[in-house]
């Protein structure tokens, strides 16, 4: 069977599976969900179910970089909804780092302002789920864009992804990032943030220092992996050491899945995670005990972690099925989760698979190829799926979302991101500006 670009259209469970057969592949599947609510507990926190609201940037801060009113409206539904985590976008360290005007900063003129908007969040809670909730720290290194204007600030050119106005950062700019980070994670935890989360995944800047193999004369880069991933292990030492109660985690890259990249073949076409491996080895050794999993690049193959039935307009489909990208996903995470038992490890890239995502992450659980299932884009359509599992014992399959690329499109052009089907009023009002507009 030809694995080509195919939009989702099935009907039943067994029309999937029988797909998942024609393509030659393996998807764990259960008719028994009840696993996906039961708790876990780490480090003395009950986490109430596997459900993970995981990171979507939705353009809307103040210029400050404070929550606005959509930031907030956005949060409180999550919170509402009732997943056991709840994964904060990426909030920059510093402006010159911000990937858009609109991204989330935080800094001590506005650290009151979360710590209002995560109280609040544990007032919606439901039924007394009390979410987990992680600062996702970010400095967005090559795709800084703090004032709407490309400002890319690299460890090392690279040959694949280099546009030509790039600015290589010295071991002393390196370092007082890194001051920022400790900064950054200090203040979240003042603001109630359960854990911060050390962004190294989508071509950000930490991220890129992991395959910083032509990084020349540093301690932060070349071909010896102990130097590329120095920075992200000494930021994580640094804020043990400053304030141990702090808890830790990253959403790590296991795969760039492009030459040259991260826990990838030489070609580009296949993970090889023998030093995603041995980075979480690392990362266990200091204490971490969740880590958040994603592959891929939203700048250059957006559909490895986000599969969807319709790319951007002007943008030609994958040359993959987009079930060949969920079980890569499901698969890479399993790798991990079964090299390192007692990690928590979370799992991507199940937007795709509607309501049928639910079976499938309770097989992967069963499986134990992950201990939780997150959503992205699904959070912004359907924020409420885990309340209705547990309060109705069903989901809605006509609330889920079927990954039409309309909220990727608004934050493409930078305007505030969000479901433009099931939350049309604000996001369906926006697409229709950008069109409007001629984008």
């Amino acid at each position: 069977m030809q694995n080509r670009h195919e939009r989702f259209r099935f009907k039943s469970s067994e029309e999937l599976l029988e797909k998942v057969k024609e393509l030659g592949l393996s998807l764990p599947f259960s008719e028994d969900t009840n696993i996906l609510l039961t708790p876990v507990f780490t480090n003395n926190r009950k986490i109430f179910n596997r459900f993970v609201v995981q990171p979507m940037e939705g353009y809307d801060s103040e210029p400050d970089g404070s929550p606005s009113e959509l930031t907030w409206r956005r949060y409180l539904r999550y919170a509402s909804g009732g997943s056991g985590i709840i994964w904060f976008e990426a909030v920059a360290v510093m402006h010159e780092g911000r990937s858009n005007p609109r991204q989330l900063m935080l800094n001590k003129n506005n650290k009151e302002i979360f710590k209002r908007l995560i109280e609040n969040m544990r007032e919606k809670t439901p039924l007394n789920i009390q979410p987990f909730i992680v600062a996702q720290l970010t400095h967005s290194g090559r795709y800084s864009k703090p004032d709407g204007i490309p400002l890319p600030l690299v460890p090392c050119h690279n040959s694949l992804l280099d546009r030509g106005n790039e600015t290589i950062l010295t071991d002393n700019e390196l370092a007082k990032i890194m001051d920022k980070f400790i900064e950054s994670a200090l203040m979240a935890y003042e603001a109630g943030f359960d854990a911060v989360d050390i962004k190294a995944c989508h071509g950000y800047l930490i991220h890129e220092l992991l395959f910083s193999f032509n990084r020349k004369n540093s301690i932060y880069g070349g071909p010896e992996h102990e130097k590329r991933f120095r920075f992200l292990l000494e930021t994580i030492d640094r804020i043990r050491q400053a304030k141990p109660e702090i808890q830790i985690t990253t959403r790590l890259n296991l795969s760039d899945l492009y030459p040259g990249g991260f826990g990838t073949t030489a070609d580009g076409r296949d993970y090889e995670l023998s030093e995603s491996l041995m980075l979480t080895g690392e990362l266990e050794k200091r204490g971490i005990t969740i880590i958040n999993t994603t592959m891929g690049s939203p700048y250059f193959n957006p559909h490895v972690v986000r599969p969807f039935d319709n790319p951007l307009p002007g943008v030609k489909p994958p040359e993959e099925h987009p079930l060949t990208g969920v079980i890569r996903m499901i698969e890479g995470t399993g790798i991990i989760q079964h090299k390192y038992p007692n990690l928590k490890v979370i799992g991507s890239a199940y937007s795709w698979l509607r309501q049928y995502s639910l079976n499938v992450g309770a097989g992967v659980i069963k499986e134990g190829m992950a201990t939780f299932i997150g959503f992205g884009r699904n959070s912004f359509a359907y924020p409420h799926m885990p309340l209705d599992l547990m309060t109705k014992g069903k989901v809605d399959p006509k609330k889920f979302c079927i990954t039409c690329s309309g909220c990727t499109r608004l934050t493409k052009s930078m305007r505030p991101g969000g479901c433009v089907i099931h939350d049309r009023e604000i996001y369906g009002a926006e697409l229709k500006k950008l069109i409007a507009d001629g984008k």
